[in-house]
């Protein structure tokens, strides 16, 4: 019975995951997102030198490449001065540049340079600003640069990587998952008081192991990353609390029609906390 259980989850999982893997083979790949304040009213692009000639599709000038295609004509100038920046590390310059004058950002969201070094140019001045040598510190690794006294040389970044949303999310998910699971064990019988106690427990212990390691993950890794385990680790905390619940259930519940419901109230629960944990990741990705 459980092993037809646990078949089943693995199908009911894998469809309802499908839309998600399709999108993750399209590629979420590591990011280097920088936050620039203190400036306003400045014209002035940025870019990030690599230590290596050529990371993903972006690469060093040949010598006979023309001007890119995907870049403004009228930034042709722009391309020139960076080209002609040489750096004292020789780090090299990519040909992928931004305006950051509105933003105040620069976003490289597909294979960025690691290690690199922050580049400014500012047209009106002619003149280049250039950070110390910095890596990625996670899959999407968020710097933030204060630009109030940018005659300063080096430029100088700080990790801004948002811990204290994460944690928020964090809790958020465990949260809701236990109320939810809950809530349905009470649709399978389960009303007794010590039942309901255990069956928190259980799933306190998991949930809160399933969304800590995720949380790692998806720092090191990404969404493709965490999408993966989120799958297996999911089968696996379904068979974890699918035997537990065969075996100990009936010490906490007298109902002995209600406690044959154990494996099957494992697969409802962590089915429907599957689905809904990935509608509510696509409906608030900031949380999910």
């Amino acid at each position: 019975m459980l092993r037809k259980m646990f078949s089943l989850l693995i199908c009911m999982i894998l469809i309802i995951s499908l839309p998600v893997t399709a999108k993750a083979d399209i590629g979420p790949k590591p990011s280097v997102r920088i936050q620039f304040t203190g400036i306003e009213g400045e014209t002035y692009y940025g870019t990030l030198l690599s230590e290596r000639r050529s990371t993903g599709p972006s690469s060093a000038w040949d010598g006979y490449e023309d001007y890119p295609g995907w870049k403004p004509e009228n930034e042709k100038v722009i391309w020139e001065k960076f080209l002609g920046y040489e750096d004292v590390d020789g780090y090299y310059f990519l040909q992928e540049w931004w305006d950051c004058s509105e933003s105040n950002q620069l976003n490289w969201t597909y294979y960025p340079p690691n290690p690199f070094k922050i580049l400014l140019y500012f047209p009106e001045t002619d003149t280049f600003y250039v950070s110390d040598i910095y890596e990625r510190y996670a899959f999407d690794s968020y710097f933030t640069v204060d630009l109030s006294d940018y005659d300063s040389s080096p430029i100088s970044a700080e990790k801004s990587y948002d811990f204290t949303w994460e944690l928020i999310s964090l809790a958020a998910r465990i949260i809701l998952t236990i109320v939810l699971e809950l809530a349905i064990a009470l649709l399978f019988g389960y009303r007794e008081k010590r039942a309901l106690v255990f069956l928190a427990i259980v799933n306190v212990i998991t949930q809160v192991t399933l969304n800590v390691a995720l949380n790692i993950i998806n720092y090191v890794s990404g969404s493709m990353g965490f999408t993966f385990a989120f799958i297996c680790m999911e089968i696996l905390v379904f068979a974890i609390e699918a035997i537990t619940y065969k075996a100990v259930l009936h010490r906490y519940s007298e109902k002995e029609k209600v406690n044959r419901r154990g494996v099957t109230y494992a697969l409802v629960a962590n089915t429907a906390s599957f689905a809904i944990g990935l509608w509510l990741a696509h409906l608030i990705p900031g949380i999910f």
